[in-house]
């Protein structure tokens, strides 16, 4: 088997949230090192109840989990987006608060550190608003060489947004760390909505997960109805998005994508706050991920769920 990847989640679970980490603690190929917490989905509090919850449920108490910042960078702090996860993350299960607990250091202590004694190695995936990135760059100069790769969720070039007609949720919910983060010379992927739009799975797709993996995969297809649910709420009948799993496959099987490589800058102001742009300074540039075999991810993610239990 080749070298594992060394990987730590930063992540709002929500249900697409709970889809990734589950996939991430299944996947071979993938040491999963740590899970940092953030606003989004949820507040960050209930990320990091979810979290544990998720490892617990996994049987992966061992992995540590590190609680995030409370609010963007400059804006005021928004909502949860409880219509799409549910009240409480996971759409209609209910809350319970797990045995385990988050360790001592911050997000981005965890963060920097990590990258730190991992220098070159360590994969960061981002599934929410990019604070605790944003926080560990300022907390430690040599964050941005320290960490391998970033391979974030959010955004999009030319697909448009899904929370505002410019903007994608994550970036927008924290544009001035989003900036910051794609400004920092990190090796950044971006997995966007020009690519998590083209992954649509139907509740036959759930339906097979659960009865390849009757204990968790029925819990990832009962959270996958709110969220089918939700998707029909907005006119769309096809299925969801598989947005937080896409961008952990991309850390693994980035043949299955075709990347884009040019400067991404993040817009801050009200009109267009959150849009991700070709930058006009001479930043490095992010690998966007623009084009999908959709059907190889949807195979390869099955694959992996199917052994959950």
């Amino acid at each position: 088997m080749p070298k594992q990847v060394k990987l730590i989640i930063d992540t709002d679970p929500g249900i697409d949230d709970a889809m990734a980490i589950f996939y991430a603690a299944a996947a071979p190929e993938i040491e999963l090192l740590g899970l940092t917490t953030i606003f989004g989905n949820v507040t960050t509090q209930m990320a990091t109840r979810n979290a544990l919850r998720l490892l617990e449920w996994l049987g992966h108490e061992n992995v540590p989990v590190a609680q995030g910042l409370s609010q963007p960078r400059e804006l005021p702090p928004f909502p949860p987006t409880a219509i799409v996860h549910g009240e409480e993350g996971f759409g209609d299960i209910p809350a319970a608060e797990p045995r385990g607990a988050k360790i001592k250091e911050t997000a981005p202590e965890f963060l920097a550190r990590m990258a730190r004694e991992l220098k070159g190695e360590l994969v960061i995936c981002p599934i929410g608003p990019l604070t605790n990135i944003a926080a560990a760059l300022d907390l430690d100069p040599e964050f941005a060489k320290n960490v391998g790769r970033i391979v974030l969720m959010g955004g999009s070039l030319e697909e448009g947004g899904n929370i505002t007609p410019h903007a994608e949720a994550n970036i927008y919910h924290d544009p001035h760390a989003a900036e910051c983060v794609f400004a920092s010379g990190a090796n950044i992927t971006m997995v966007g909505l020009d690519v998590t739009h083209r992954i649509l799975c139907t509740a036959s797709y759930f339906d097979a997960m659960e009865a390849a993996a009757p204990r968790l995969g029925a819990l990832i297809n009962k959270m996958s109805r709110f969220y089918l649910h939700f998707y029909t709420t907005v006119g769309k009948h096809d299925g969801c998005s598989l947005h937080d799993p896409a961008a952990i496959i991309a850390c693994t099987h980035p043949e299955l994508f075709t990347p884009r490589a040019v400067p991404v800058a993040v817009s801050c102001n009200p009109e267009t706050s959150g849009a991700t742009l070709l930058a006009s300074d001479a930043r490095p540039s992010t690998d966007v991920l623009m084009t999908v075999d959709a059907i190889a991810v949807k195979r390869q993610f099955l694959s992996v769920m199917s052994n959950l239990d």
